[in-house]
């Protein structure tokens, strides 16, 4: 076994989580070359991992693709996102492959009947049944997320108003039902013990300032005016991460970061909750409304609640994550 293909075209959480099955198949299978199949916009994800020998970009044109991955010749690919594209690229590359299974029918079940069928397993060790054929095995050291020097954050001097330590706050996420509302949020800054800062992408510049305005202490928006790995090394300096169900969340968990999750219309139970080492699972705390009769009402998420009255956001007990932070998580 030479050379390894691993697909996974999108997003930043879903490829972040890869990560630690790259490195298990680098480091325990003897000198093998590890290819990665990806959309152009996630390479800052992937381009400093050094596990990683080529990385190779999906443009929806397969006429391209095909024949440059044929020319690799591989001798096994591994699918972790097994969609219609990725099944594609492995019936024309007609190599042997692995996939992942990826629970849609227990999904179904729970978010349409209620009907809860879902394994407790994370989605990680379902990546890992990918490489079981392969003989490898997850050394449970967690995630992992590389950057460079020149990609530090030299905080003080970029935002001035924070000089010491601060909580980074993850404000945005691809559905609305998986963000918690600008007056919350808003609410929740008044009452923290240290500085904010606010990031997200140039979608969540206005929401973030709108709570800058709101709030009655210091809060810096940093949304949309940093690249994805400066908000990475932000991460990487503040005191405690508060974040959606999004990216952003699982780069806190493996930059092995203290994390305060808030769950919405999604649930931890679908697996991707924070992915920490062994042993260090107390980093995280999760919040969240138990008991609503409603929740999940989608695997994903909506532009809106589908009911009107979005309480998995609303009814947050923000004295929870206060809580969460005056005990220190790590402590």
């Amino acid at each position: 076994m030479k050379k390894l293909l691993v697909i996974r075209f999108s997003s930043i959480g879903d490829i972040v989580l890869t990560s630690p099955v790259v490195r298990c198949l680098k480091e325990q299978i003897p000198e093998v070359e590890i290819h990665y199949l990806t959309k152009k916009q996630f390479i800052p994800i992937l381009q400093s991992n050094p596990y990683i020998k080529k990385i190779h970009l999906f443009k929806d044109n397969f006429q391209e693709l095909v024949p440059t991955l044929r020319d690799e010749q591989f001798d096994h690919v591994i699918d972790l996102h097994k969609n219609l594209r990725s099944h594609y690229i492995r019936y024309k590359l007609g190599r042997p492959s692995t996939t992942f299974p990826k629970l849609n029918l227990q999904k179904w079940l729970i978010t349409a009947l209620h009907i809860d069928r879902l394994p407790r397993i994370h989605i990680v060790d379902r990546y890992f049944m990918a490489a079981e054929k392969l003989g490898v095995k997850n050394d449970l050291k967690g995630l992992d997320y590389f950057l460079l020097d020149s990609e530090h954050v030299d905080i003080p001097k970029r935002f001035p108003e924070i000089q010491g330590e601060f909580i980074a706050i993850a404000i945005g996420a691809k559905h609305q039902t998986k963000i918690f509302p600008a007056h919350r949020v808003t609410t929740l800054c008044d009452q923290l013990p240290l500085p904010v800062i606010l990031l997200g992408g140039k979608e969540d510049m206005a929401r973030g300032e709108k709570i800058v305005e709101e709030t009655t202490t210091t809060v810096v928006n940093a949304c949309g005016v940093l690249p994805l790995n400066a908000s990475a090394s932000v991460i990487d300096q503040a005191k405690w991460v508060i974040s959606n169900d999004t990216g952003l969340m699982h780069i806190a968990a493996a930059l092995k970061k203290p994390i305060i999750s808030i769950w919405g219309n999604t649930i931890p139970e679908f697996g991707m909750y924070p992915y920490l080492p062994k042993g260090m699972e107390q980093l995280s705390a999760v919040i969240e409304v138990p008991g609503l009769p409603c929740r999940p009402c989608s695997k994903l998420g909506y532009n809106a609640c589908p009911k009107g009255h979005f309480d998995c956001m609303e009814k947050i007990n923000i004295e929870e994550i206060l809580m969460a932070v005056r005990e220190g998580i790590r402590e």
